[in-house]
């Protein structure tokens, strides 16, 4: 049986189908309402399911009697979970025959359980990041690990684009271990449960952006937060709204040319020579420039694009952010 919801998870859900094994269910959220008219439809897990002819339940709570019931009397041998987005009691997590759920979690285990995997290894500067096959138990993502490979998180790679890659190994490793447990080949090893970390859920608090930290913090910001939340920063104009930053990378002045004058944190300056990107921001020790921007409700649109619907003053500076305000108080 699969357990599973959105787009994520149809890699491994495909690998699956593809295999030489039967998918006898597939488990995944309710209806919701999606696209511009909101009108209910399946997840996208669900839709697959309906169209591969797979017996699919949609529930609320995994645990409920109806559910338990069916899955029962549909007699699955293992269950896969990928993204399913519910709590899964212990009446699920045993319901197969073998006695457990295997899932696909986008860290390298111990490190990062949680709701954030991808977003928090950008966030942190991590250079590697990878997917870990474990079983399924009460605490989250504690269980024994099977397989795991890593991946190498690219220098301006978006939670977006890294959770695509992810999403795709995940499918080769499921299946993997689906052989080998098939195989009878398949070897658990318990987490050092001492060297865990965290990765909590990302809030569109966190996606609002500090000026006053370094560059490379807030390039880290911009790329964990796209594509949604969305990092942001208020415009400084009154009732200008606010600016979304959904990618961005460095910027480095050429040997050749007259140094400029540093930055404040917050502070715009258009292209102003030959090579010079059309929209870069002053932070704590130099310049980010956004590569790709977006008004709210509006088109992602690169920077030069941008500034020909809505120019941008020269010198000005985004909104003020709490440590900037901490700090100009501490200085009387």
């Amino acid at each position: 049986m699969f357990l599973g919801t959105p787009q994520v998870a149809l890699p491994s859900l495909e690998g699956l189908i593809g295999s030489r094994h039967e998918v006898v269910a597939v488990v995944t959220q309710p209806d919701r309402g999606r696209g511009r008219g909101r009108k209910p439809s399946p997840s996208p897990v669900g839709q697959r399911a309906l169209s591969a002819g797979i017996p699919l339940l949609r529930s609320e709570a995994v645990g409920d009697r109806e559910t338990v019931e069916a899955l029962n009397e549909l007699r699955p041998d293992l269950g896969v979970v990928v993204a399913f987005g519910q709590f899964i009691p212990k009446q699920v997590r045993t319901l197969p025959r073998l006695g457990y759920l295997i899932n696909g979690h986008a860290s390298l285990l111990p490190h990062y359980r949680g709701a954030s995997p991808i977003a928090q290894a950008i966030l942190d500067g991590q250079q590697y990041t990878g997917v870990s096959v474990m079983r399924v138990e009460r605490a989250m993502d504690a269980g024994p690990v099977a397989l795991a490979r890593s991946i190498k998180i690219g220098d301006t790679e978006t939670t977006g684009e890294l959770t695509l890659r992810l999403s795709n190994l995940a499918a080769e490793l499921l299946l993997e271990a689906v052989e080998a447990i098939a195989e009878k080949t398949i070897q658990w090893t318990e987490q050092d449960h001492a060297r865990a970390s965290i990765a909590p859920k990302i809030s569109r608090a966190d996606g609002r952006i500090d000026w006053c930290l370094n560059t490379a913090e807030c390039v880290r910001q911009v790329n964990a937060m796209a594509p949604k939340p969305g990092a942001f920063t208020p415009l400084a104009e009154a009732n200008a709204g606010e600016l979304k930053i959904l990618r961005a990378g460095f910027y480095s002045e050429a040997a050749d040319q007259k140094p400029a004058k540093p930055p404040r944190p917050g502070d715009l300056r258009l292209a102003d020579h030959d090579g010079a990107p059309p929209l870069r921001i002053g932070t704590a020790d130099g310049w980010l420039v956004p590569l790709e921007v977006q008004r709210p409700g509006g088109k992602v649109m690169d920077p030069a694009a941008f500034l020909r619907g809505y120019p941008l003053g020269e010198g000005n500076l985004l909104g003020r952010t709490a440590s900037h305000e901490n700090k100009q108080g501490e200085q009387g």
